[in-house]
């Protein structure tokens, strides 16, 4: 069996030791982790093997101290490896091979992870190919990268990123992660619609009303202020997490699961999103920005960065031509939460009384809870004991934790980096995805920049957002609904 080695580019920050070596941990613990796996670790801290293996020890006991054991890191410490370096000059390239080959001198497998800021991806990319650590064959192993988010700040910068990553990773060594495919709930969306017969049936614009997707954080911008002041949260949220979770529930199904099948519909979807001109800009959209946001560090004044926006999207396809899909994000709202919510068609013709603050307008509901609970919840309409023909809804609900027990559901990354140690590409996204993905968030910028842009609105924190998402749907006598728990306003 061929040597694999792992190069971490930024081993120094946060995320290595908090998610990337943690999940190569929980890997090693459970015996999936390729033998003959080592880890190498560069950035400019001027660490040793002994103290970057120290450092990533007082890690695991800080942010995963449930999964460590102390006998099993004794066994899996040896792998970890540090080579100082500056992964802007090419030196850095030529001491990183030399460390490489001290411990796998016989070759073997690459991955390479750019845990960096983004600025350097087209750089360490470009460097990686200038050396010839990216050029793979049958006897050299595999050589795969693996990108975070974001990709590109819109459509230019993704497509000359790719451009870049092109010059010396071939597509399919390619790896753009984002950590909310990993997540359990998110890849049951697709064992649950095309695994039982009886709700794919009913999953089209004859039997659904309309679609719901809530992701939404408690907490304001903090240190990330001179990020999130230029990115907002359309690049923050929208262009990743949510319309990859939208491409999940509007897809058709693929002829098998394998990647290039499944990426193939989820293009699809996002091809036939239906632009927003710069004149619908203001009826199919609201921003806003929480109260004191203008105060946060790092925040420039008189900022126009939205915190918050809700989008009304339809998908121009046979399944779901005029279904709408309504998305909404923000910072400082009272949960922390992801969720889907199918809101089904209501029957032709209402035959009971509903008991108590129900009314004729209930419909069944299915919930897809992403996070903190994972799970589903349907809403159905069941008879009140003893009331006549009354009747009420009542939820059907399933969760991980319950079923499956606690500490049931892994790490995002720890899925998803084996998955890029196997070949598997199915939950990372394809160029052709990001680009669709920033052509619609470009598309909204660009009327947010125009005479026709709505107002930019506020919420005071721990509220729901401000007044105008709630007249998005208003105007289609619908409201937002919160279908996975709390529905603190």
């Amino acid at each position: 069996m061929k040597n694999t080695v792992i190069v971490i580019f930024g081993a120094s920050g946060d995320l290595t030791a908090r998610k990337l070596v943690p999940a190569f941990f929980n890997n090693f613990r459970k015996g999936r982790l390729p033998a003959n796996t080592n880890i190498v670790g560069i950035a400019r801290s001027p660490f040793t093997d002994d103290s970057f293996r120290e450092k990533m020890r007082e890690g695991m006991q800080q942010f995963a101290s449930k999964d460590f054991n102390a006998e099993k890191w004794r066994q899996f410490a040896p792998a970890l490896f540090y080579q100082p370096g500056d992964m802007t000059k090419p030196e850095a390239y030529l001491g990183l091979e030399e460390k490489i080959a001290s411990i796998a001198p016989e070759g073997g497998n690459r991955l390479y992870y750019l845990s960096t800021a983004p600025e350097f991806y087209a750089t360490g990319a470009t460097l990686l190919g200038e050396s010839g650590m990216s050029q793979e064959s049958e006897n050299t192993g595999f050589r795969r990268i693996i990108i975070e988010k974001p990709f590109g700040r819109d459509l230019a910068s993704a497509m000359e990123l790719n451009r870049t990553v092109h010059r010396s990773f071939r597509e399919h060594q390619v790896y753009r992660i984002d950590h909310y495919l990993g997540k359990e709930t998110v890849q049951n969306i697709l064992v649950f619609r095309f695994a039982n017969a009886i709700f794919e049936p009913l999953w089209n614009r004859n039997y659904i009303d309309h679609v719901q997707i809530t992701v939404s954080e408690t907490v304001g911008v903090g240190h990330r202020a001179g990020y999130y002041d230029k990115a907002g949260v359309l690049r923050d949220m929208f262009q990743n997490h949510i319309l990859q979770l939208l491409t999940l529930i509007a897809m058709e199904p693929p002829h098998k699961y394998e990647a290039d099948a499944l990426r193939n519909k989820k293009v699809e979807v996002l091809s036939a999103l239906r632009p927003i001109g710069e004149k619908e800009v203001a009826e199919y959209t609201v921003r806003a920005q929480y109260e004191g946001y203008m105060h946060e560090p790092g925040v420039e004044q008189f900022s126009a960065t939205p915190t918050y926006a809700a989008l009304k999207l339809f998908v121009d396809n046979w399944r779901w031509q005029g279904v709408p899909f309504y998305l909404r994000s923000g910072k400082f709202l009272p949960d922390k939460t992801s969720e889907i919510t199918i809101q089904f068609r209501q029957p032709p013709q209402q035959l009971f009384h509903f008991n108590g603050e129900h009314d004729g307008s209930f419909t069944n509901r299915l919930s897809i809870c992403v996070q903190p609970h994972e799970g589903f919840h349907l809403l159905f309409t069941t008879k009140v004991p003893d009331k006549g023909m009354q009747v009420q809804p009542v939820d059907m609900d399933f969760h991980y934790q319950e079923s499956f027990g606690e500490g049931a559901i892994p790490e995002a990354y720890e899925r998803l980096l084996l998955d890029a140690l196997n070949g598997d590409a199915s939950l990372f996204t394809r160029s052709d995805e990001i680009e669709l993905a920033w052509k619609l968030v470009d598309c909204i910028h660009a009327g947010w920049a125009s005479k026709f842009a709505p107002p930019m609105a506020s919420y005071k924190p721990n509220t729901w957002g401000p007044k105008a998402a709630e007249v998005l749907l208003a105007r289609d006598d619908k409201h937002w609904v919160h279908g996975c728990g709390s529905q603190k306003e």
